[in-house]
């Protein structure tokens, strides 16, 4: 499909802006959607300073009303990444802020996803694209909210490409690992909006920083571009490639795993939280 329309959602920032941009620059039919509305006439002035053309539209993916809006627009790729990240603990993080992780990052997409499959299955052909992330595949602590999203979505995923096979429609998926967009030190934020007691917590955030160095956020866009427009076809996209032994390593490790394991002692990844600095830079 030489002329594919594209729908990039949670395009007003990271990952998602970026690649918008970069398809627009390549002249390609995008639509980017943006969580609210301010963000459109921001992008609006960005892409007219930046000399790209795109369609920009509001696309809150949890609110029913924009997404019954979105079916309308006859596209031939979506490209799942609205996401949000609520960082904390499953024993201090309050059930509002639990659910909320869920609806943006799980029900939202993948009601938005109902749609536009019914399309493509009716066309017989389309790309549905989920950003999931390295965290759809190994947890880590403080952070499981966000990564018990993305082992769903990789869930979601993976059943969907089965039942989609039959129509010509491709899934696939993009795992990005740590990058250096704002996105992994805000989560570790996120507590200061919980509206209940912080000093009633198991861990002290005050001190809990994102416990990884992250990577130079440009690397994601162009092996993204491949994925979407259909120039691999390879279903689990890990970025960068690099990583991919450590989170095979991760995953069959589980197997050996033990409940007595580290009793008594603190999760190293834990203390790294405590002794990081937020937005430490990978090597």
């Amino acid at each position: 499909m030489a002329n594919e329309k594209i729908l990039i959602t949670g395009a007003g920032t990271g990952f998602g802006k970026n690649i918008a941009f970069s398809l627009a620059e390549q002249g390609k039919s995008v639509i980017a959607g943006v969580e609210i509305i301010s963000q459109v006439s921001a992008l609006e002035q960005e892409a007219k300073e930046r000399g790209v053309s795109m369609q920009i539209e509001k696309l809150d993916v949890t609110n029913s009303k924009d997404r019954e809006k979105a079916w309308g627009w006859d596209i031939d790729v979506l490209v799942n990444n609205a996401a949000v990240s609520e960082g904390g603990s499953l024993v201090d993080i309050p059930e509002e802020n639990l659910r909320r992780q869920f609806e943006v990052n799980l029900f939202g997409p993948t009601l938005l996803t109902k749609g536009f499959a019914r399309q493509m299955v009716e066309k017989r052909s389309g790309r549905i694209v989920f950003v999931s992330s390295v965290s759809g595949l190994m947890a880590d602590p403080l952070m499981g909210p966000y990564c018990g999203t993305k082992h769903a979505t990789e869930a979601f995923a993976d059943a969907l490409s089965k039942e989609l096979q039959e129509f010509n429609v491709e899934v696939a998926t993009i795992n990005p690992g740590p990058y250096l967009t704002g996105f992994n030190d805000r989560e570790f934020e996120t507590w200061k909006n919980w509206q209940s007691d912080a000093d009633d917590t198991v861990f002290d955030y005050e001190k809990a920083a994102f416990p990884y160095e992250q990577f130079d956020p440009k690397e994601v866009t162009e092996p993204s571009i491949k994925v979407i427009l259909g120039e691999t076809n390879q279903y689990r996209n890990v970025i960068p490639e690099k990583m991919i032994p450590q989170v095979k390593e991760r995953m069959e490790n589980m197997w050996n795993k033990t409940t007595n394991e580290g009793l008594g002692e603190r999760n190293e990844t834990v203390q790294k939280s405590y002794d990081i600095k937020p937005g430490t830079p990978a090597e």
